[in-house]
């Protein structure tokens, strides 16, 4: 009787030793597996889905896509880019006064612009997490999307390796056109032109912040604070470097190419204007730096 009562002592002992011993991996597995989490957003703290399943991104839509983030609305500004056609194909086009819509979509994360109106009523529909434009750089913001959406790994990997390929590409630029060549970006509007400083897209972050080419001192001057100036026909000339990149607006008149000032421009007569299409050039997310920069290595290169 003692042996059996003793033997069944330990049994007990035992179960409540491994029950015990199962308590901090049954927290852990529960922590892992948590819904939401705490983003630390430039507002403050915001309770996100650990894995958003229906986004609505008004702002940063590019970034999202670039990490395979489920869009179900969508700017549309990023909806009428021709790189993300397949991407926003039954995507919603919505804004911040669509908010009836918004409902509609049901989703569990929103991302917007700081500047954009309806914030509050944003916020009850789906956690809503703003950005101010500019705030961070570019490469920052996307490490910054990948924390919202739980893949700041991956968004850090591809920081990491695109800026890599971005400056060695820079160095055999230069190697090939010159240390001291300067490079323009100007794109075409309604009856004015546009010259853009380090960053302001059309690939501006990539030529002179990874790249590190140079900027004619007319631009440095005038654009670089600003990051975007605008002058008329006539006097592009003086801010035209070495080499152009021109992003094209096939939707303005662009007679001014016919002229002798546009034609008179060393780069020009030098077959040193590189064309991009503006449409496809206005942000600076990862599938956008891609595309621009196997343009720009093809163009400098190859030329």
């Amino acid at each position: 009787m003692r042996r059996f009562l003793a033997s069944s002592v330990f049994l007990v002992i035992m179960l409540l030793s491994a029950c015990g011993n199962n308590e901090p991996t049954d927290a852990s597995e529960a922590e892992n597996e948590a819904d939401t989490f705490t983003y630390e957003s430039e507002t403050g703290p915001v309770e996100v889905p650990t894995n958003p399943e229906k986004i609505i991104a008004l702002t940063n839509g590019p970034n999202v896509f670039a990490l395979d983030g489920n869009v179900v609305g969508i700017d549309e500004w990023t909806s009428n880019n021709p790189l993300f056609q397949e991407k926003v194909e039954g995507v919603e086009i919505v804004s911040e006064e669509s908010l009836e819509k918004i409902l509609e979509l049901e989703p569990d994360l929103i991302i917007a612009g700081s500047h954009m109106n309806n914030i509050d009523k944003l916020n009850d529909i789906a956690p809503t997490v703003v950005y101010t434009w500019g705030e961070l750089d570019y490469l920052t913001q996307q490490i910054e999307i990948g924390k919202l959406l739980n893949k700041e790994e991956e968004a850090t990997e591809w920081v990491e390796d695109f800026t890599e390929r971005a400056e060695a590409t820079g160095e055999a630029i230069r190697e090939e056109i010159g240390e001291d060549a300067t490079v323009s970006v100007f794109e075409s509007g309604n009856k004015e032109v546009y010259v853009f400083g380090n960053n302001y897209a059309r690939g501006t972050e990539i030529l002179y912040q990874a790249m590190a080419l140079n900027m004619p001192e007319k631009v440095e001057k005038e654009v670089l604070e600003a990051g975007v100036y605008t002058l008329s026909p006539e006097i592009i000339p003086e801010f035209a470097g070495d080499y152009i990149i021109f992003s094209k607006n096939n939707n303005v008149d662009n007679s001014f190419l016919e002229t002798e000032t546009w034609h008179n421009i060393p780069a020009v007569k030098n077959n040193r204007v590189f064309e991009i299409d503006s449409a496809a050039s206005t942000y600076s997310d990862p599938i956008t730096l891609e595309y621009l920069l196997e343009i720009f290595e093809s163009s400098f290169l190859t030329h």
